[in-house]
């Protein structure tokens, strides 16, 4: 079953399908509320779900197919590939993530993949999804900041720091600051217990 808000697109990607001998659309939908009337009906094995529609939208579609017709595989063809709406539709239960350009023949092995129980994302989707997943480098505090929590370990307050690295207390705060957004902390303690661990100090 395709999905979308949108003639055209429904037109074009039924088109897409028109002799493929093991692919039937057995229906079309405008919008979730339609789709979800269908699915009771004409039972698709696979629904191409648009994701920005008036009314019942893609995801809250998924949701209710999801809970409705488990078997009903979801697949997500949108033009939208941001971070949100990704991890809404992932969430929701969708059986894959696919953008419009997709060419045809990727979309009719997402469908038969996706009928015989596989994932299916775009490329740019799992890159994506790989990248929330790898934590970003820790970022290492500059010497002048080490000098300042070597200090600071020590149990030096600022004004003695900035005496004793013959510099002003407001230049002690920044390096602090900047060491606490680089070993991700919020205070001073942390900040040498962190350093400590990563053997900076």
């Amino acid at each position: 079953m395709i999905v979308d808000d949108h003639p055209v697109v429904r037109d074009g990607l039924r088109g897409m399908f028109d002799g493929v001998p093991d692919i039937v659309v057995v229906a079309e939908a405008a919008d979730g509320h339609e789709a979800l009337a269908l699915a009771r009906s004409e039972r698709p094995d696979v629904v191409l779900m648009d994701l920005r529609m008036p009314g019942l939208d893609g995801v809250g579609a998924i949701e209710r197919l999801r809970a409705d017709h488990p078997r009903i595989r979801v697949i997500v063809l949108t033009t939208y590939d941001t971070d949100a709406d990704v991890t809404r539709a992932l969430a929701a239960g969708a059986a894959g993530y696919l953008l419009k350009d997709a060419p045809r023949e990727e979309l009719h092995q997402a469908v038969r993949t996706a009928a015989a129980g596989g994932q299916v994302l775009a490329a740019s989707i799992t890159s994506l999804l790989i990248g929330r997943l790898t934590p970003a480098p820790a970022a290492t505090p500059s010497p002048r900041e080490l000098e300042v929590l070597r200090l600071i370990a020590r149990g030096a307050a600022n004004k003695e720091v900035a005496r004793a690295l013959l510099i002003s207390e407001t230049t002690v705060k920044t390096h602090l600051k900047h060491v606490f957004a680089k070993l991700g902390v919020d205070n001073r303690a942390a900040a040498v217990v962190v350093a400590m661990e990563r053997r900076l100090i």
